[in-house]
């Protein structure tokens, strides 16, 4: 299990990012851009421009929509979010908002997007794909907001099992071992390449919620701790049985 959670754990830059999309992504939003699915760049830590959530007991991601373009003349914040832009085009809000409504109507298939989250600055987590699901427009007292709602999918690139919300690993303890590790391979120092790794395994009992269970590891080293449990796995099996059996 543990291979199949290390896409959901990455940790990226911004230029690998770009390199891999082999685009600019100069906004937050980027519906069907190139690749045939959507790209979303979204943070839930403190100082966001944007108040994302994750909700821990369905495994959905709560996104909110984007602003007006920022001017001298007034805040973007005092302002609805628009779904159009002045010529009567969509604006990504709109295009977002579209594609949810008509899966909501039965009318298409639920748009995929792939999640980047930001953990601090210049560090980004690679969150997999995402289904958009529902959308909707709420009332924060100033203005009107647009919320998305999408949950984890099940893709060609993203083939692994499904994780559960328990298993994920919460942005503050992802900024915390980022800052504790110092950015490397907390076994060979290694700053490329690196994944957040459950140090007693999650199937083992092993907590999300605590950054003393978990660490940096590079994908050579996270790989190598997940062969050795899969070898040790079935001997440790194999001197139970036994064990029981001479106990009977």
């Amino acid at each position: 299990m543990a291979n199949s959670d290390m896409r959901y754990k990455s940790i990226i830059s911004y230029a690998e990012i770009i390199k891999r999309e082999d685009l600019m992504l100069q906004r937050g939003m980027n519906f069907q851009i190139k690749h045939g699915y959507s790209i979303i760049l979204m943070s839930v830590r403190k100082g966001a421009p944007y108040k994302d959530r994750w909700h821990e007991d369905s495994g959905l991601l709560e996104y909110e929509g984007h602003d007006e373009p920022k001017r001298s003349d007034i805040d973007p914040k005092t302002l609805d979010q628009p779904l159009q832009t002045s010529a009567g085009t969509l604006t990504e809000n709109g295009k977002f908002f579209e594609a949810a409504s008509g899966y909501k109507a039965g009318k298409r298939k639920p748009e995929v997007v792939q999640v980047y989250e930001k953990i601090t600055e210049g560090i980004w987590c690679d969150r997999g794909r995402y289904e958009l699901i529902d959308a909707t427009i709420v009332s924060d007292e100033v203005r009107k907001v647009c919320r998305f709602f999408l949950r984890p999918a099940k893709t060609p690139r993203a083939n692994e099992p499904l994780l559960k919300q328990t298993r994920v690993i919460p942005t503050a303890i992802k900024v915390e071992v980022w800052k504790r590790d110092q950015g490397h391979c907390v076994i060979c120092g290694r700053n490329d390449n690196l994944h957040f790794d459950h140090d007693v395994p999650y199937s083992k009992g092993g907590s999300s919620i605590t950054a003393k269970n978990v660490r940096l590891l590079c994908a050579r080293h996270n790989l190598s701790k997940s062969d050795k449990i899969m070898t040790f796995a079935p001997w440790l099996t194999t001197l139970a049985s036994a064990f029981f059996s001479r106990a009977g």
